[in-house]
């Protein structure tokens, strides 16, 4: 059994387009002696149009982009690419490997090509259950840092390269064989078959998912009641906190048992609350949020900050 590492660089990348410029791949043996690294560059028959996940700064790949006009287009190579990846005497694998699968599999029918038809498996995926996290997307950069790994990024056949070296320390670190890695990690392989693709997973990250959606469902029913408690509430004319409006940062209204109450007192006492930062005059966040809306109350200069304990204090004068 050899193992097949590769990644994909792009001229373009649309929802159903994706205009291939560059195939990398690295074949190992079982010991992660390398037998062959290649560079594939490709003609994308198209302009170059890269930009980062908010479509604003450009990406700039390592290469003269010139020299891809002078390389066959996708069809030419695509046999190729095919056997090596549907080889069943071949273990595949990728980092962020999704988007690969999702390039070869737009290409093809661009280019009204068989579909391809492998399994795979995401060392993206495996890093992140190795290290319980899976909050984070975690790049290749990031993670060959401690190991040594000499490469540039976005050169495909550099990224495969450190794909390998990733793989070869969570084999090492777990004292496994490349073909048994996954299992002991939990990882499931994914596939594309005639169009269709299955993530690659873990057992640990069903799990994450699991919960974080959860938690997320709940947090939508606590706004939802915080919002509806919100809109039953009426303005006194007096009171000591008269002409005072309050915001809470989002991690407090989502804790519904604090904040309603909160909530009640300071109307209470006449103050009002206030869902626009711009008519609030007193902030409410604990002194360690760095969410979104605090950030920008922090840059208002006339806002009160204050943390729940200081509002208490405030409330019980």
């Amino acid at each position: 059994m050899n193992l097949v590492f590769f990644d994909i660089e792009c001229a373009s990348v649309h929802k159903t387009t994706a205009k291939i410029c560059a195939f990398g791949y690295v074949v190992c043996d079982e010991k992660f002696n390398i037998i062959k690294k290649e560079d594939i560059l490709i003609n994308p028959k198209g302009g170059f149009h890269l930009t980062d996940r908010r479509g604003e700064k450009g990406l700039e790949l390592p290469y003269d982009y010139a020299e891809f006009k002078k390389h066959p287009p996708f069809p030419a190579v695509y046999s190729f690419i095919k056997e090596l990846l549907e080889d069943k005497n071949n273990l595949v694998f990728g980092h962020a490997i999704m988007n690969d699968v999702k390039y070869l599999d737009l290409e093809t029918r661009r280019f009204h090509l068989p579909p391809f038809n492998f399994e795979f498996l995401d060392s993206q995926i495996m890093y992140m259950t190795h290290v319980g996290d899976f909050s984070r997307q975690f790049g290749l950069e990031y993670i060959t840092e401690n190991l040594n790994v000499v490469f540039t990024p976005h050169r495909a056949a550099d990224d495969a390269y450190a794909t390998m070296k990733i793989v070869e320390e969570l084999c090492r670190l777990h004292g496994a064989h490349p073909a048994e890695l996954a299992g002991v990690l939990g990882v499931k392989k994914g596939k594309i078959r005639d169009h269709n693709i299955v993530k690659p997973t873990s057992s640990a990250y069903e799990r994450y998912i699991t919960a974080r959606d959860a938690a997320r469902e709940q947090r939508s029913r606590n706004r939802t009641k915080f919002y509806i408690y919100l809109s039953r509430r009426k303005r006194k004319k007096s009171g000591r906190l008269f002409g005072q409006a309050f915001t809470f940062s989002r991690n407090i209204e989502d804790e519904v048992e604090i904040s309603i109450p909160l909530v009640g007192r300071i109307y209470e006492e006449g103050g009002v609350y206030s869902q626009k930062l711009a008519d609030c005059t007193v902030y409410v966040c604990e002194e360690d949020d760095a969410t979104v809306r605090t950030k920008n109350a922090r840059q208002m200069g006339q806002l009160i900050i204050i943390n729940i304990s200081q509002l208490r204090e405030m409330l019980d004068d």
